[in-house]
């Protein structure tokens, strides 16, 4: 199951759209295909390949770590255009305390995620989302010329 919502680039919102996916692994390249698909139109001067990293990495880490008892299990990706900047968020049902910025070993295979948003992304955040759960966010500066 998976709801899109995909805006006409000449509407007025500053979203742009939005997916909503089931909280499963495979969920994470369909929201890599579908981003790109919707942000095109939109032609941002930003790299679309690093955003489409920094998704995979955040849908990724809903899927692993944003279920709650209870709760829906589905992460809701919406992206937002505010001036030059491109916003995107990555909602999930997990609590927000268990998001953090990790030091992983050479040897671990898991926790370069949010790092590697930290590295690419003008900037990020992560708290409580507005639908309950946590969001993740990543903003890039100077997506779009003035």
């Amino acid at each position: 199951m998976a709801y899109t919502i995909d805006r006409h680039p000449c509407e007025e919102s500053p979203r742009l759209g939005v997916m909503i996916l089931p909280l499963v692994a495979e969920s994470v390249p369909r929201a890599r295909r579908w981003f790109r698909k919707f942000i095109t139109p939109y032609a941002p001067a930003c790299s679309l390949d690093d955003c489409v990293l920094l998704l995979s990495e955040l849908v990724t880490n809903a899927v692993l770590h944003g279920r709650q008892d209870g709760k829906p299990e589905v992460v809701r990706v919406e992206w937002f255009r505010e001036g030059t900047t491109l916003r995107v968020e990555v909602h999930n049902p997990g609590p927000p305390a268990d998001v953090r910025l990790r030091c992983p070993d050479s040897d671990d295979p898991h926790g370069r995620g949010l790092p590697l948003v930290d590295a690419i992304a003008d900037s990020w955040h992560a708290g409580p989302s507005r639908f309950g759960g946590t969001v993740v966010s990543f903003e890039m500066t100077d997506a779009w010329p003035v």
